[in-house]
Order: structure tokens, then sequence, then C-alpha cells
């Protein structure tokens, strides 16, 4: 209070209480800051105190005690426990609690602080299970505020097959084809619109042929629209060979190539104490000892999720892994 700070810093105060005298030795007792520690610093300082994160009214304030702050995945509740939104952090304290500094800058957390009726969490062995966890749990719950992650619609890629002489893109999708295990699959995508999209897209920057791949329609030995065009080089009408065209079009979609699973079978993928089971790309969860892996073996294959299958490309090239097969 005043009085402490007057003693504390001995100020000189003149009528005590008096709005005007309170005023004056608090601007004293500013200026003594300013000399000391100089305008810059407390600025700085004044405004990391202002930002401080506060948990939202209808939450337990001694929660922040209980946060870890180690990597993991938490998740935010509302009314009757809908699932608003999952994340992932390597300190679940310190980005929980941002989510409620920003809260009066931006509308998701504004939106998230005001339906918030409860906080869980889940500790990971490092960063990898929390990005493992966080997919698995979105497409689990289907979280209100995660837009990206939360689609579980069916997957589709294209697969070159051999038609007489022509090599062609064919649409196939995950529930079909063991996507993981193929050895011949090139992009995915949520939708037979978003693939032909891409493959139009592709045909363009190559010059291949529309007709050719199956996205237009023209008669026989009639030439596409594109190569009126000079955007096609002439495989519609023969101009150009089946071979030359099918070698374009497996050069245009190299990079587009899914990796196949290069493993005789699963794998364990080793953070710290725990180890992630991986079959074919599918994370099929995390396991702590011995009867744990056999459990998760045993509960069969997940299905093959797409932001899984980046994580791991990334992942398994730096991780210590462990040959599950011969269990």
């Amino acid at each position: 209070n005043l009085d402490s700070l007057i003693e504390r810093h001995g100020l000189t105060v003149k009528d005590r209480h008096r709005a005007l005298a309170d005023a004056q030795a608090i601007y004293q007792f500013w200026q003594g800051l300013v000399g000391q520690f100089g305008l810059e610093n407390l600025m700085e300082t004044v405004q990391a105190l202002l930002s401080r994160s506060s948990l939202p009214s209808q939450i337990d304030p001694m929660l922040v005690h209980e946060l870890p702050e180690g990597p993991g995945v938490y998740l935010f509740f509302g009314e009757n426990d809908l699932p608003l939104y999952i994340g992932k952090s390597v300190n679940i304290r310190q980005r929980v609690l941002a989510h409620f500094s920003a809260d009066h800058r931006h509308n998701k957390e504004m939106s998230l602080s005001q339906q918030l009726r409860r906080i869980d969490w889940i500790e990971t062995g490092g960063e990898l299970g929390a990005l493992l966890t966080e997919a698995k749990l979105i497409k689990q719950l289907m979280p209100v505020h995660n837009q990206r992650l939360r689609r579980k619609n069916a997957l589709c890629a294209w697969q070159l097959q051999q038609h007489g002489e022509h090599l062609l893109p064919k649409l196939v999708w995950a529930d079909d084809l063991g996507f993981g295990a193929q050895d011949n699959l090139y992009g995915l995508y949520y939708s037979q619109r978003d693939a032909q999209k891409a493959l139009r897209s592709l045909a363009e920057q190559h010059r291949l042929c529309l007709s050719v791949l199956g996205l237009e329609k023209t008669g026989n030995n009639k030439p596409c629209f594109a190569h009126q065009l000079k955007r096609c080089a002439g495989a519609c009408i023969g101009k150009e060979k089946p071979l030359q065209h099918a070698a374009r079009l497996m050069l245009a979609m190299h990079k587009l190539k899914l990796a196949s699973w290069p493993y005789a079978g699963a794998i364990g993928v080793c953070e710290g104490d725990d180890l992630h089971v991986i079959d074919r790309w599918c994370y099929l969860g995390t396991a702590k000892n011995d009867a744990e892996i056999e459990d998760l073996l045993l509960t069969g294959r997940a299905a093959f999720d797409r932001d899984t299958y980046m994580t791991l490309q990334k992942a398994l090239k730096k991780a210590k892994i462990v040959n599950l097969a011969a269990r």
C-alpha cells in the first residue's frame, strides 16, 4: 500500500490521504524507479505484466499450478463436455496460458475463453508423441475450433495403370485399397474434385494431354482443346507416342509419389520412456511396456491418416526404431 511505499522509499508527503498529496507521492515513487531502472526497462516490465495470462473466471485459478511444463496435448471442453479445441505443445502450461493472454485481440481466443468450462491434458514423451496424439484425438472428438485437422473424409490418390498403349492415372480410395502398403500411389486428396484439380494443374505445367488422362472428352483421333492452344504435345492425335507421354507423366508425378512402408511389419519409435507403435504409416498408440505393445499389435491396423503420414515421413528419418515384426 501507499504507506509502505512512503516508508520504504523515504518519500516526502504533505497532507497525507488528500488526493493531490497521494498523487504526488506516487509520482515521486515512479521517478525513483525511472532513475534506478531506466524508463525503457520499466515500460517493458509494465507491458509484460499487462499481458500476463489469466484463466477465464469459470476455471479454477489453482489449475495453473497443475498444468505440466512438459510436452503433450491439451483439451478444452465447453458446456455438456462438448470438445471445443485440442492443441499440442512442448510446454503445455505455457501454451494453454498463451490462449488467454491474447483473448482480447483475437475472436477465436475470445470465443474459447467464453465457452470454456474444463481443461484436460495428456502428457507425452516428446514432440512426436504430442503430434501423433493431437491428430488422433482431433479425428476422434471433432472439436468445434479445430478446422484444419478435423477432416475425416475418405482419402483418395492417383494410381498409374496400364491401359492398352497408354499409362493412365486412376483414382483409388483408401477404404478400398491398403494405403501405406502400395508402391504406386501419387498425392493424397480429400475429394475427387481436389484430385482432378491437382492432376489438371500438373498436366498444364508439363504439356500432358487432358484427353489421354481422362480429364477431357474428345472424339477418336481428334485434338484436345489444349493441343489447339499448343499446350499439349499431341498424344491425343498420335503426334506424341504413348511411351513418351507415359514417361513424361511419371516424371511429372514423381514428386507426388507416396512413400511405401519401408519395414517388414510394425515398428516402435522410441521417445523418452514411450514407444510409439506404427504400422504402414498408421499410428496404433503409445506403449510403456511389453504388455501394452502386444495389446496394440493385436488391436489391428488403424485407418490411414494424411496428417499422421506427413508427420512420420519427417520423424522416421532421425528416430530410434525398434523392429516389432517378429512379435
